[in-house]
């Protein structure tokens, strides 16, 4: 069992950054895939970044490529999201998520434990 927290969102104006923070609770966080995914109003849960398990492999949804990073720190039992050059387009609520072992899940009915969300938005 993995318990998620995120922390970290808020309003940026449009070129801004802002770094989501993830923490997890429970000693398995090192054997679980980690994902960032993000949700705007009517529409679906949409990927957007993938760490693995030791943190050597990211996966980023194209239109994130370049301007999100994707980290975690295993002794610390969190992960972030440094996100930069904001869009209006990224306004949405961020949910971090995990899934044991590695794997290269992009879709967000295979993840298994979810957090309750933070709130990014961005004014143009």
């Amino acid at each position: 069992q993995v318990q998620l927290v995120e922390s970290g969102g808020g309003l940026v104006q449009a070129g801004g950054s802002l770094r989501l923070s993830c923490g997890a609770s429970g000693r398995t966080f090192t054997y679980h895939t980690m994902a960032w995914f993000r949700q705007s109003p009517g529409k679906e849960r949409e990927f957007v970044a993938r760490i693995s398990m030791g943190g050597g492999s990211t996966t980023y949804a194209d239109s994130v490529k370049g301007r999100f990073t994707i980290s975690r720190d295993n002794a610390k039992n969190t992960m972030t999201l440094q996100i930069n050059s904001l869009k209006p387009a990224d306004t949405a609520v961020y949910y971090c998520a995990a899934k044991p072992g590695n794997t290269r899940a992009s879709r967000a009915e295979e993840y298994d434990y979810w957090g309750q969300g933070t709130q990014v938005t961005v004014s143009s």
